[in-house]
This record gives C-alpha cells, structure tokens and sequence, in this order.
C-alpha cells in the first residue's frame, strides 16, 4: 500500500476537481479518482455542451430574424450532426484543460472506481479502487494510460464529490431511443419534428428552448402549478409568456400517468389536475424530472456516513458524521449546481487546511437558465421571503424602459428586487430576459457584501448597458425610479 495522500478526492467534477487543485495549491499531497472521464456531467454532458447547442440556437434564432435588424439573409438552415459535433468539440478542449490542470498542480489522478473500506477509526481512511466503469456515452478523449489505477489507497482525508445522475420514474424508464435523458438529449442524430418534455426545470426548460428555436414541435409538462418552481412566480409568468409566443406549448398542473412506445415514437397519456386526461404524441419524450445523487456502491453506509433524503449530510463545510469523511456538490444535497460544488469544494478542503472559510450560505448561491429569454435569480424569491416573516419592498423595472435593451431587439423582461422594508437588506433577485445569467452576479456580490438600497441606490451604473436596470429595480423599490 503506498504512501498515505493528505486528501484522496472521489470524483473528478466540478467540485472534485476544484477542490483538488486548491488542496495543491494549499501543499496537501492529493490524488483524484475518478471512474469515468475529468470534468464530470457538467463539463462532458451538461453546462457546457448545452450552451454549446443553445448558442447554435441562438444563432440561427437572429438569423431567422435578421429582417429586424435591417439585414438580409437568405433563408437559415442547420446542420444537426455539425451542430451537436460542435458541442461535443466544446467539451473535449475543456476535459483536455482539466488533465492539464492535474498535471500543472502535481495532482495524482487514480482511473477507476472507489470503496471507502474503512474510516473514522483514528487512523487514515482506506479506500480501495476497482476496475473503471464503462461510461453511460463514450468520454471525449481517451483515459490516459497511467500506472495509477485500480489498488488500494489511503488518505487522512477523503471528499465524496461522486455528482448525481438523471432521475428515473418507474414505467417510464428512458432507453437511448423514444425516451430520453439529458445524454441522449445532447447528441440527437437528427432533428424530431415533435418532443414531449416532462418536467419545467432547468434542464427541462434549456432543452424545450433550444429543441423549439430549432423547429421542432413542443410540449413541456410540469407537474407544478409553475413552470421553472424555483423561481420567482412573476418571473416564470413572464418567461412563460415569452416561451408560448414562441410556440412552446405548455401543461402545468398537470403529470406524464403512462407513456407507450410507437411505431413512430410515443404517446403519452397526461393527466391534469382537475382529474381530465389527455394523449399526446410526439416521436420523442425527454425525461427531465431531476437527478439524485450518486451515493451507490461507495461502502458509505459500510462505514457510517449519514445520508438523507438520497444524499449524504454534511455540515457547513463538509463535514459528514464520520471522521476524515467530507462531501461536496450535487451528492451533498440541494442546490445542485456546478458552481456551488466548486465552491464548496473550496470551502472544505481551506476547512481541512485550518482556515476558517465561511460556511456555504445556499440563500447566496445564484440560478441561471439559459433558455430564451434567460432567466437567473439569487436569495429569497417574494413569496419566500413574505412566508419567512418579512415586510419586504419589491422593486421592478421592465427591459421596454432600457435603451440597450431596444437597441438589441430585446424588449422582452424584467428585473425585480426584494428588500427587507426594516433594513434595506437585499433579500432576492429575480430576472427574465438578454444576458441576465451574466448580470446576476452583481446582485450575488451586494449580498455577499450585506449591502443596503442605499449602497445600491448611490453606485453609479455605465449607460448604455443593460445593468442600469439592476439600478432602477432598486430606485422603483423606493419610489424612486426614474426611466419608468
């Protein structure tokens, strides 16, 4: 058995490898496992390549409308299997930057699946490493051929950062064909002339976005009274608004009850709310109901760590219940979210280090949804925020009053702003509309920062620039408002 590593990290996603590199640069002796490919879901099968595919979406949505812009184009077409090779290509450069960065930061990377063995005994953990798993798709680059591999190890401490996977509801198990998962979602072989998507979150919504500006036919079902259910519920209102004028069809209170395979494609027997029942078909269904976090086959209950709810507890920097055992990302819980694995990822190993970091604060991490128009918000929404005990004062500004907004051929949106009536603290914020998911991060900062309306109200905003609208949902939540 070899030496004992400082910190052995399982899983080489977002957060386990973002952890692993701040490890190294804080001078523990660490090593990543990882079973399958560096970069984890995110990088290889999630954040990224889909925003590779919706800004190919993107693309042809302006060139479609290029008449607004005073620009002639004769009529767009796509290349499907170019659009998703693209997407792919994204990824494959980014797995290769993050084999780099192990490399860079001296970080040992062991190829194959990992057991804890044992842990929590005074001693280091254990954990043995099998025999790779065979990827759900082929990873973009090959697995180098290193002599770390399958063996066993031992780390004074080890972080389960292990991500999650597609949630699967019974009886309507994707198979790669009629019913899919984000996977199959990301690489369509051609374009389907119509698409059933069952759930309205984040996932749901990105690719009933990109799927519907692309030309197919359809229809999202939610089982929720609101699409997007995290979100603020005027926000979902004006998004679904926006997403209907574009044809997208949508269900809510209503649930996928049964789902049956075609000749060509699926029908599917919806049931609303009201006790009515409806069959649609469609020649494919993207299951998009969630995901759960990948906690199997780890030995985690072998050694005692406590999982909850699907999902293993941890305390403010990723402690669990056992000893020299940490978890970060999606398999430590709600929200999951790449960049809230990462930063906590950070956040535990300058714990291990002795640093004192600030614990995670979820109410400070923000959402974004890159559909059409997008949508990002950060803390409480107004409901919450009212069921807490608040008096709250909300601010709203709409894109028609921003001149960059018109000059973009962007009218469409809105921000809202949510302050504690007693305080000026900033609760939330909530937007619909162009480029929102880069704004938010303005408003994450002042919560970061406990600013006030005031602080806000006397910080000079750049014109023309669709930030001044942050200015003036802050202004319109104290009267002040000065474009609207």
């Amino acid at each position: 058995m070899a030496d004992p590593y400082d910190i052995l990290i399982i899983g080489g996603g977002p957060g386990g490898y973002v952890a692993a590199i701040r490890a190294a640069q804080l001078g523990f002796r660490t090593a990543v496992v990882e079973r399958e490919h560096l970069g984890g879901i995110c990088l290889n099968w999630g954040c990224i390549p889909t925003k590779a595919l919706l800004r190919s979406a993107e693309i042809f949505h302006y060139a479609e409308h290029a008449s607004n812009y005073g620009l002639t184009i004769q009529k767009p077409s796509f290349d499907m299997a170019a659009v998703v090779k693209r997407s792919r290509g994204v990824s494959a450069q980014l797995n290769g930057g993050v084999a780099y960065l192990m490399k860079k930061n001296k970080i040992d990377v062991i190829w194959g699946e990992a057991r804890i063995e044992t842990a929590g005994k005074g001693g280091p953990v254990v954990v043995s490493v099998g025999k790779m798993k065979k990827p759900v798709v082929e990873p973009q680059n090959p697995v180098p051929k290193g002599v770390l591999g399958e063996g066993t190890y031992q780390a004074k401490h080890v972080i389960v950062a292990t991500g999650a996977r597609p949630r699967v509801l019974p009886g309507i198990e994707p198979d790669g064909d009629r019913i899919w998962t984000y996977f199959e979602a990301m690489k369509p072989v051609a374009m389907p002339k119509s698409l059933i998507v069952m759930g309205s979150g984040a996932i749901g919504i990105e690719f009933a976005s990109f799927y519907r500006t692309m030309g197919a036919d359809v229809t999202v079902v939610e089982l929720l009274p609101q699409i997007m259910p995290v979100e603020d519920a005027e926000i979902a209102a004006v998004a679904r608004k926006q997403f209907e004028k574009q044809g997208l069809k949508i269900l809510t209170d209503a649930k996928v009850a049964k789902v049956t395979k075609t000749s060509d494609g699926v029908s599917v027997v919806v049931e609303t709310k009201d006790g009515k029942s409806e069959t649609l078909s469609a020649e494919r269904l993207i299951s998009a109901v969630g995901v759960q976090g990948n906690t199997e086959n780890l030995n985690l209950e072998g050694v005692g760590v406590a999982i909850e709810r699907g999902t293993i507890k941890i305390d403010g920097v990723g402690r669990t219940n056992v000893e020299g055992i940490y978890a970060i990302g999606d398999v430590a819980g709600a929200p999951m979210l790449a960049h809230k694995a990462e930063h906590e990822g950070t956040i535990c190993v300058e714990a291990i280090k002795g640093l004192h970091p600030h614990p995670m604060k979820k109410t400070e991490i923000p959402g974004c949804t890159y559909c059409q128009p997008q949508v990002a918000s950060v803390g409480l929404t107004e409901a919450k925020a009212k069921e807490n005990g608040r008096e709250v004062r909300v601010g709203r500004f709409k894109f028609q009053g921003n001149g960059k907004a018109i000059a973009l051929g962007e009218p469409e949106g809105l921000v809202k702003t949510v302050f504690d009536a007693k305080t000026g603290e900033l609760l939330g914020a909530h937007m619909v509309g162009a480029e929102v998911t880069e704004l938010i991060q303005g408003f994450v900062i002042a919560m970061g920062l406990e600013t006030t309306e005031e602080d806000l109200m006397h910080t000079c905003f750049p014109h023309p620039t669709l930030s001044e609208m942050m200015h003036e949902s802050v202004l319109d939540a104290y009267g002040r408002v000065i474009h609207m």
